[in-house]
């Protein structure tokens, strides 16, 4: 449980019809924290943004707001603005027209709008554009208009729904620079929807992973990286490899794995205990595996496989492989630790970790 909770999702349903978009989300968000949820398209990261926006009702349990609930409550009521993936700017209006609305809206004085207004659009970088039309601006002076215009109401928490998602790769790196940035300096709660890992792990404080309704996992972007949940999160993320099979030791904390055509030592926590004969799953961080010839002597676990491709990418590179049973690897290696093996296509390799890079996957 958090210290200073501005935001309480206690044991909220969401359904439509039939279908539950989001299932028993439990979670706080504290005050001044910038949290990221993230999931796949349709998994309920939106449905829950949109629910404390004051756009959905929960069809079970109490969404609170600095202690208070807010269910049924509208959404001019919330003092939680939200920054589209669409930004929703208003063509008919220009630059500094946008960022006064809300502030027109609550009747705020004529010359205080206009002060306000142009001391965010100075603070973000765009007051030269004040006067310009909204046609007029690149995607990323849009986006900077958006925030603009969320945050001159100065509230207590904004929310994003993949404001990012329609800037190229470049832009979008130097806008998460300037949310993180902003953030920081401003103590506003960010809560942040995306399906983008770099997004989320790069700017957040906590990351909340969905899947058909349900949170997987919270937790920092390190804890979730080096200890998924589960094989679910081991896979959303893409950076490890997962082996399953039954235990075969007397569940200490150096197991032995028996998988279907080899047997794996994982060096486990010593409170997490399991039976002899219990269904056990690991995952190995694409980082932490090595490669070397076909049949070389090997300490720790190995398997070999077949390379099917590579991906090179500036002083790494990602050897995909798939072994003879058709499970795929994937290693990641600096390009000096791949001069020793051969990675064309079709080449047999022997991959390599040692037990104490095994973490083995609590929720499965």
């Amino acid at each position: 449980m958090l210290d200073t909770p501005i935001v309480h999702f206690d044991n909220v349903v969401k359904r439509f019809g039939s279908f539950t978009a989001v299932e028993k989300a439990d979670f706080q968000i504290a005050r001044g924290e910038f949290l990221a949820i993230m999931g796949s398209s349709g998994c309920g990261k939106t449905t829950t943004l949109r629910m404390l926006a004051g756009l959905e009702d929960p069809t079970e349990g109490s969404i609170l707001l600095d202690g208070e609930q807010i269910n049924g409550k509208p959404t001019w009521e919330r003092d939680t603005p939200m920054v589209w993936q669409s930004l929703a700017l208003f063509p008919f209006l220009t630059v500094q027209e946008n960022v006064e609305f809300s502030l027109k809206m609550r009747k705020v004085p004529k010359a205080e709008r206009r002060e306000r207004a142009r001391k965010w659009l100075d603070r973000l970088d765009i007051l030269e554009f004040a006067d310009r039309n909204i046609s007029q601006l690149s995607g990323g002076q849009r986006q900077r208009v958006a925030l603009a215009r969320s945050l001159v109401t100065e509230p207590k928490i904004l929310l994003l729904d993949e404001p990012l998602s329609a800037l190229d790769a470049h832009l979008k790196v130097r806008m998460q620079s300037v949310l993180s940035s902003l953030q920081k300096d401003l103590g506003i709660t960010f809560v942040y929807v995306t399906h983008s890992m770099s997004e989320a792990f790069s700017m957040a404080d906590r990351v909340v992973i969905m899947s058909r309704g349900k949170i997987e996992q919270i937790g920092t972007p390190e804890e979730i990286y080096r200890e998924p949940h589960n094989r679910f999160v081991a896979d959303f993320l893409g950076s490890s490899n997962v082996f399953s099979g039954r235990l075969a030791s007397d569940g200490s904390s150096v197991w032995t794995v028996k998988a279907e055509h080899a047997a794996f030592t994982v060096k486990a926590p010593a409170e997490l205990q399991r039976a002899p004969g219990a269904n056990v799953a690991f995952a190995v961080s694409s980082e932490n595996m090595s490669l070397a010839p076909a049949g070389a002597s090997c300490t720790g676990n190995c398997v070999e496989a077949v390379v099917v491709g590579g991906e090179f990418a500036g002083a790494s590179a990602t050897v995909f492989l798939e072994t003879d049973q058709g499970q795929e690897l994937k290693v990641q290696k600096g390009h000096d630790e791949l001069k020793s093996v051969d990675i064309r296509a079709g080449q047999k390799l022997l991959v390599h970790w040692l037990p104490e890079h095994c973490h083995v996957l609590p929720g499965e």
